[in-house]
């Protein structure tokens, strides 16, 4: 497999010098001679003009002479090639890329909305000219194949009432997600000569049809969770309290007692509105 080769062609300068000293000579001997015989160097001149060429910053231009690959101009400057060459512009230039929207399952097989953003530019010229028929339709196609094997490999988010405990998810390993994407497109685009500057996801959401039913598990979830920590911390709070109690000898309370108190302090710490407060003017048996 050939690879890029880089080229520096004549100067156009003194080639243009050249061009202007040989166009107006022949028109002045013909002039005063009168012969049409110089008219040979003015064609000549003419024809050889096609060969300036004119590279810009971050430009390059691929050369074939008759269908056999000469080389790469990728120095920007004022050039003059052979005019039998002929000569293809390629941008070196940073692009992006945000591609569209795919519906696909993850991990777990739940359908989700899914897009990338991919920064990317050509870096071998004659893989991207010669061994791909449209480099720029191949970065969309790979792109998108990529990010389809991406969605299937993780799963959109954690549900551990499921036992679905994975370290990495699409929602939450933003990090992770994109440097697992940017490895496979690289992958996938090295056969065309492109770079992958960076990769990462767009747009993240579940499909229409189940978004709805995934935003009450994923509350119902977080419901769970503040309980058991409301639960955890009310059990601790009621466990200090009646250490507290039975290390100052404030209150001598039998296991009766000591059960009712653990009701309603429980009660008054896990329920979700302010408990009414009830005085006992009585003894504590009544």
């Amino acid at each position: 497999m050939k690879s890029e080769k880089i080229i520096t062609p004549t100067d156009g300068y003194s080639m243009l010098f050249i061009f202007f000293i040989t166009l107006f000579g022949s028109i002045t001997i013909v002039i005063l001679t009168g012969s049409l015989f110089f008219l040979i160097p003015f064609i000549i001149s003419a024809f050889l003009f096609k060969g300036f060429i004119m590279v810009q910053p971050n430009n390059s231009i691929v050369l074939l002479l008759f269908g056999k690959y000469v080389g790469t101009i990728n120095k920007n400057g004022f050039y003059w090639i052979i005019p039998f060459y002929t000569s293809k512009k390629i941008s070196l230039r940073a692009r992006n890329f945000d591609s569209e929207r795919l519906k696909v399952n993850d991990k777990l097989g739940n359908p989700i909305m899914i897009s990338t953003i991919l920064v990317w530019r050509v870096k071998d010229t004659y893989k991207a000219s010669f061994d791909i028929d449209n480099y720029e339709n191949f970065v969309k196609v790979q792109t998108d194949a990529a990010v389809r094997k991406l969605a299937s490999m993780y799963p959109y988010d954690n549900f551990a009432d499921e036992g679905h405990t994975e370290d990495i998810t699409l929602r939450s390993s933003v990090n992770e997600v994109s440097e697992a994407l940017e490895k496979e497109i690289d992958e996938r685009l090295s056969i065309a000569g492109i770079e992958v500057l960076e990769a990462r996801i767009g747009y993240l959401a579940y499909a229409q049809e189940i978004a709805n039913a995934m935003l009450k598990r994923q509350q119902a979830t977080a419901i769970v969770a503040a309980r058991h920590k409301i639960v955890e911390g009310a059990v601790s709070m009621v466990e200090m309290a009646l250490q507290e109690l039975g290390k100052k000898n404030i209150v001598d309370l039998d296991e009766e007692r000591k059960a009712a108190m653990v009701s309603n302090l429980l009660v008054i710490l896990c329920g979700d509105k302010d408990a009414s407060p009830v005085l006992n003017t009585g003894t504590l048996n009544q």
